[in-house]
């Protein structure tokens, strides 16, 4: 089965880092879903998909540039602590969710001044390579109403649509 751009591929996957730690799984949840050709999958993991039947399974070795990209120092960026919520205790390594362009991304505190704060917007696993373990469950034709919200219904996809 050929997978094509508007279709919505639902799918069980299990990313692990070099050390065979589990990055992020589907195991014991609800599968994934998403439209394909919209950049809610790694596209070397999309391609190998196209290539798939439904219900086999594969495992892809990905590089950085082919899972969450290489470290990036231009990433770092300095800001004000005031621009942060009073009362919040702020600490090096601690990780949190913010709006980059219209999508949710992770942010890492790197350093913490009484001053300012350095926010590292690399993602957490930037410049690392990867397994990617997939089973892919279905391939569809996607519907007008999820072409239009640019993501999938199935699944649980938390969007509360």
């Amino acid at each position: 089965m050929t997978s094509q751009a508007n279709q919505l591929i639902t799918i069980h996957f299990t990313i692990k880092d070099e050390k065979d730690n589990v990055v992020d799984s589907t195991e014991g949840q609800q599968p994934y879903s998403f439209l394909s050709g919209t950049h809610q999958m790694f596209p070397k993991v999309e391609e190998k998909i196209g290539q798939m039947e439904i219900g086999s399974k594969i495992s892809m070795d990905l590089s950085p540039d082919d899972a969450y990209g290489e470290y990036d120092e231009n990433g770092l960026k300095s800001t004000a602590r005031s621009g942060f919520p009073d009362g919040v205790e702020l600490k090096e390594g601690m990780t949190f969710l913010t709006q980059q362009d219209g999508v949710e991304a992770p942010v890492t505190i790197k350093k913490v001044e009484s001053e300012n704060v350095t926010i590292d917007f690399n993602h957490p696993m930037a410049g690392q390579a990867v397994v990617c373990d997939v089973e892919l469950i279905d391939i569809r034709a996607a519907t007008e109403e999820e072409l239009s919200g640019q993501h999938a219904h199935e699944g649980g996809c938390g969007c509360d649509h």
